[in-house]
């Protein structure tokens, strides 16, 4: 009978966790059924109350965010499509280095459009808020060894 009880406990703290972990995408979802003009618009109301952007700040942010989003929502749908695709096969080392140094380059470009638009204040804090973020990503998968990349 304990062995039953324990088996029970064991089956639905399973299932708690399991749940947890698709409550937290939720927002992301939401964001990928939104036009890239809805999401410039609530990333740029969501950096204005973080940073404290003046109008003009939030016109030039959401110019910057409404690039980015338009870029966003054409990856995501190559992606998809690349997906749906079930002849395709993975893409050759010299495709994913080109990815990656694509991603770099536009996190660069990023960056600097962001600098120019902030002030140093501003600019440090909305950095360290992308640090944070990329951090609690890391913390989510865990190498097979159990370390933390």
């Amino acid at each position: 009978m304990k062995k039953v009880i324990l088996i029970a406990i064991a089956f639905i703290s399973l299932q708690a966790i399991a749940q947890d972990k698709n409550r937290g995408d939720r927002d992301g979802r939401l964001m990928q059924d939104l036009s890239a003009e809805e999401m410039a618009t609530i990333k740029t109301k969501k950096m204005t109350l973080h940073l404290d952007l003046t109008e003009a700040q939030q016109a030039k942010v959401k110019t910057v965010l409404l690039e980015e989003a338009t870029q966003r929502k054409q990856n995501m749908e190559s992606h998809r499509a690349l997906r749906e695709n079930k002849d395709s096969e993975k893409p050759s080392k010299e495709a994913r280095i080109k990815m990656i140094n694509e991603k770099l380059d536009h996190q660069i470009a990023m960056k600097q459009k962001m600098k120019s638009v902030l002030n140093d204040q501003q600019y440090a804090k909305w950095e360290s808020s992308l640090k944070e973020k990329r951090n609690g990503r890391k913390g989510k998968h865990a190498d097979r060894s159990g370390h933390r990349e």
